[in-house]
């Protein structure tokens, strides 16, 4: 076969496409992808982030890594390093990066880094999740070192950790959350670009299914269900009103990662969805043409996404936005529904035939 159309390997386990000179915009999120062309495009940035790499701690993270936690190679962990070479393999990422397992209860994973990345994932993982569950998400790891997450990611550790040292000087915390804030809402984004980079590399998406689940729920997959477990992430996207949809987002500010739900449900949808189809076709963009890339393209599919978002969104804020879009007549009374959650008492517009449904919240289909 052809490279323009892809070409399939027998990799380890099983037959899996493989995807030659692949660019990471095949599967950034619209939100993450427009932010990284625009950062790719500015003149003096690999400058300036080098610059930054002094005030850094990369040196010394690489270090302890080192010394305080084991080397994923041939004579350590091997499973782990077949599996990063194969995820490599898959993306066409031709320098395998570093890969350390570190002792920690708590299931996680990361790749930080500025001069190169390298992939840490914890013990709590590596107990957690079964090789292919596991492959998902060091193509995840993967994918975030292909994208150039990893530097992104390393500032956000040192500014989460400067924000602590300079709480005490008047104004300086504020100045520096807000910095980690905005940081934290597009490592978001990365973090749904990555579980797409996972699902191609795994190529099994009931894999990837299973690996939230199991962060989410631990090692009790007979008592889970995959589709109980999406109808969570629907729950929680619909239900209740205003006041919950500004705790929702009181919820997600200090997170570096989406809810499990969340994750799970996106990555169903984009699985589902034509994108994700003409990649494992063949047709994709290629890395050669990055610097082509349009910055307004970029954005336009951004601003594009959080339209489709606000339209089809059943959360009862971003329902609001639509009437507010759509030049509702009753403000007030639209604003008394959603925040009590139910329509008023028929004295109002709010109440009419064009008002919210008996649950107070807008009627749509699902959204993100």
């Amino acid at each position: 076969m052809t490279e323009s159309s892809g070409s399939t390997e027998h990799l380890p386990g099983r037959s899996r496409r493989r995807f030659p000179g692949i660019s990471s915009r095949a599967y950034e999120h619209p939100a993450d992808r427009s932010a990284l062309v625009a950062l790719r495009r500015l003149s003096g940035f690999d400058t300036v982030f080098k610059a930054l790499s002094g005030l850094l701690p990369e040196r010394s993270l690489r270090l302890l890594f080192l010394s305080d936690s084991v080397r994923v190679d041939d004579a350590q962990f091997a499973h782990l390093y077949a599996m990063l070479r194969d995820a490599c393999y898959v993306l066409d990422l031709e320098k395998v990066p570093p890969m350390y397992v570190t002792q920690d209860p708590r299931p996680n994973a990361m790749c930080i880094g500025l001069d190169e990345p390298i992939i840490v994932v914890t013990t709590g993982l590596v107990e957690l999740l079964d090789e292919e569950e596991m492959r998902a998400v060091i193509g995840h790891e993967v994918g975030h070192a292909l994208s150039g997450h990893a530097v992104y990611r390393t500032i956000l550790l040192f500014l989460t950790g400067l924000a602590v040292k300079v709480a005490w000087i008047p104004l300086g915390n504020v100045a520096v959350m807000a910095i980690v804030t905005a940081l934290r809402e597009w490592f978001r984004k990365s973090e749904l670009s990555a579980d797409r980079a996972g699902l191609l590399v795994g190529q099994d998406l009931q894999a990837s299914m299973r690996g939230l689940m199991k962060i989410a729920g631990g090692n009790h997959l007979h008592q889970m269900n995959v589709d109980a477990f999406l109808k969570q992430a629907e729950e929680y996207e619909s239900s209740g009103d205003l006041r919950d949809s500004v705790l929702k987002i009181l919820n997600v500010l200090p997170r570096s990662h989406p809810f499990t739900t969340v994750r799970a449900a996106e990555l169903r949808r984009w699985a589902a969805g034509r994108d994700y189809q003409r990649i494992m076709d063949g047709h994709y963009p290629r890395r050669e043409d990055d610097k082509e890339t349009s910055v307004y393209e970029s954005f336009r599919q951004s601003a594009n996404h959080y339209s489709e978002t606000v339209r089809t969104s059943k959360d009862p804020l971003m329902g609001l936005l639509r009437d507010l879009t759509d030049g509702a007549g009753d403000l007030g009374g639209r604003l008394r529904d959603r925040f009590t959650g139910r329509p008023g008492d028929g004295g109002g517009n709010g109440g009419g035939g064009k008002g919210p449904g008996p649950g107070g919240g807008a009627t749509g289909s699902a959204g993100s």
